[in-house]
């Protein structure tokens, strides 16, 4: 099964949502490599995008010329908006997500994120400018409203849809929610049912049985994972194998977990620098020790240590002592 997004089409319909500080180029080319319909960067701020702040450049930069890879972008204005999608599609991204749906309070006390579908007029003038703006096609990601009183989901998705948006992903939380509670994903089939575009359910997937479960409550036409893929960046196509058939993943085990482990490790440090690299680096290697269940003693010397050649050292460590327990 396969979902197009204007002339794109995202085989498998399983995505890797965007989490700040963590779906960065490193962890994106990881999951990607194990098979996703699309990967979507970390949440880029347009004004600063366009100004050039430290950083904000890099969250995107997968999106450059990859086929299976979204760029996000999040502002109020809608001309910082306009201008940050054509640097991004002259650049070579394939497709841009709005976000609409981040709960952060930094980021809806700034009329960003969710805080936008408290006013659908303003929200409709971003997503009119970014269409507009570019040629490649434009997503949006939303929540289900900003509280239980306010439940607009289906009326955005079917304004933005009239404004040319190519696909709806819709987190089954409200913004006052946060990450509180369960997703609703029933309360996703009324935007499926609002638009014809095609509709993405997010919230609580972590695994094929809950991937199963969401399509079946939602009518969706496929699911975005987010937390469900830390420390498992096979995740994706495991979900994909099992709800479609697609082939399945080969899942590193032993020597091979290691090897994936330290690569992914260089590969941040490749990518930040040394000390910013290490930083970076230990909440994933905090959520492959949780699955290898390091001792303490192990963890602490992993996530303390700063000389990347000891920390390739450490990794060598978590899976041996693993092995060892396992034989035991």
């Amino acid at each position: 099964m396969s979902v197009s997004v204007a002339d794109i089409s995202l085989t498998p319909p399983v995505l890797l949502a965007p989490l700040a500080g963590i779906t960065d180029l490193p962890f994106r080319q990881l999951v990607a490599g194990f098979g996703a319909g699309l990967v979507v960067s970390e949440m880029v701020a347009s004004q600063e995008m366009v100004q050039a702040k430290p950083g904000v450049r890099e969250r995107a930069e997968l999106g450059f010329g990859e086929q299976a890879t979204s760029v996000q972008l999040a502002g109020r204005d809608a001309e910082w908006m306009a201008r940050a999608a054509r640097m991004v599609a002259e650049n070579g991204a394939k497709i841009i997500d709005i976000n609409m749906g981040c709960p952060a309070k930094k980021v809806t006390g700034g009329l960003s994120g969710s805080a936008l579908m408290k006013d659908l007029d303003h929200a409709l003038s971003l997503i009119e400018a970014v269409v507009n703006a570019v040629d490649i096609p434009v997503t949006l990601k939303c929540r289900l409203g900003w509280d239980d009183d306010r439940m607009n989901a289906p009326e955005l998705a079917q304004r933005a849809e009239n404004a040319g948006i190519c696909m709806v992903t819709v987190h089954g939380r409200t913004r006052c929610q946060f990450y509180k509670g369960a997703a609703d994903w029933g309360a996703i089939r009324a935007v499926k049912e609002a638009v014809t575009v095609p509709v993405i359910a997010n919230g609580d997937i972590t695994d094929a049985a809950t991937a199963r479960s969401a399509l079946a409550a939602s009518g969706a036409d496929g699911v975005m994972v987010g937390r469900g893929a830390q420390g498992a960046p096979w995740r994706l196509a495991e979900i994909a194998h099992a709800l479609w058939g697609t082939p399945a993943p080969e899942i590193p085990e032993g020597a091979a977990l290691a090897d994936m482990v330290k690569e992914h490790y260089r590969a941040m440090i490749d990518f930040y620098g040394e000390a910013l690299g290490n930083r970076v680096a230990r909440k994933h290697l905090g959520w492959y020790m949780d699955a290898a269940n390091t001792c303490a003693s192990l963890r602490k010397q992993v996530l303390t240590e700063k000389t990347p050649a000891r920390v390739i050292g450490l990794i060598d460590a978590i899976y041996a002592e693993q092995a060892s327990e396992a034989a035991a």
